[in-house]
């Protein structure tokens, strides 16, 4: 029970830090931290500092927990997410999940930047996601401990809320922003796709890549919490026409196409 314990006390220390009374969780994903600028924060708390978290890489050396206020709820924000490819466990990406779990809150939504497999996609373009495929060759619930935190068969019917959806959807019609409803696969990486791999998804037809969501959503399933995720596409992956990836365009359409998903996240959550 020692994982079972560990998360009790990452629990504990966060309520003794005032986090009580949370209802809403969000993930950022990668490019995407601009929604903090919107969030009336009341406590920040850098990953390290907290018991028993994933320690931060390089790349989340920055990586901290924003309990706060936005659109009328108390929020549980991520602002910087763990990456398999980064050499965490399935259990350290999804600790985070069941932290803000443990500490109340009712709906999680999470984000992403990906690749837009389906070619009527383009960069800059928002995608709910209605299924996934998981690629990544594990689950986050395939670990000794796993029943003591529910049921391990958890069902992936309907992974996404059909109900936060429906209202995300709405929400882009009445505020006319494009958003593409579609299948994310979830690859392990950090490496990109290959032309083969891209046409093999093709084949798969789904119609955005990325390599996360996929492991939050798992764990999300198996403690019965509502979630949605948005996918920022961020580069189109022809692969009769593959270009050489460019990191730095990547985060920069991310940045510019993120103001949308904040629209799309801020409104939702004003309607819970």
């Amino acid at each position: 029970m020692e994982k079972q314990k560990q998360l009790q006390e990452t629990i504990q220390f966060l309520k003794d830090k005032g986090i009580t009374n949370s209802q809403v969780g969000i993930v950022l994903g990668t490019g995407l931290g601009k929604l903090v600028a919107e969030i009336n924060i009341i406590t920040e708390i850098p990953y390290a500092q907290i018991p028993h978290f994933p320690e931060a890489t390089v790349e989340f050396h920055s990586g901290r927990l924003i309990y706060g206020e936005l659109s009328g709820k108390t929020v549980l924000v991520m602002s910087g997410r763990f990456h398999l490819y980064e050499g965490y466990t399935a259990w350290e990406v999804t600790y985070g999940i069941r932290t803000m779990h443990g500490l109340g809150i009712q709906n999680l939504f999470i984000s992403n930047a990906a690749g837009a497999i389906n070619l009527s996609y383009k960069k800059g373009d928002l995608m709910l996601i209605e299924d996934h495929i998981n690629l990544q060759g594990q689950s986050p619930l395939a670990f000794k401990e796993a029943k003591s935190f529910g049921n391990i068969f958890a069902d992936m019917l309907a992974p996404y809320s059909k109900e936060l959806n429906t209202k995300i959807a709405r929400i882009a019609k009445q505020q006319h922003i494009k958003l593409h409803e579609g299948v994310y696969a979830s690859v392990l990486g950090p490496q990109l796709e290959t032309r083969a791999e891209y046409r093999m998804l093709q084949i798969l037809e789904t119609d955005a890549v990325g390599m996360s969501t996929v492991p939050e959503v798992i764990v999300a399933k198996q403690l019965n919490l509502p979630c949605a995720a948005i996918s920022v596409l961020t580069d189109e992956c022809d692969p009769k026409h593959l270009q050489p990836i460019n990191i730095e365009e990547i985060i920069a359409i991310a940045g510019k196409a993120e103001p949308k998903m904040i629209a799309l996240f801020k409104e939702v959550i004003e309607s819970l």
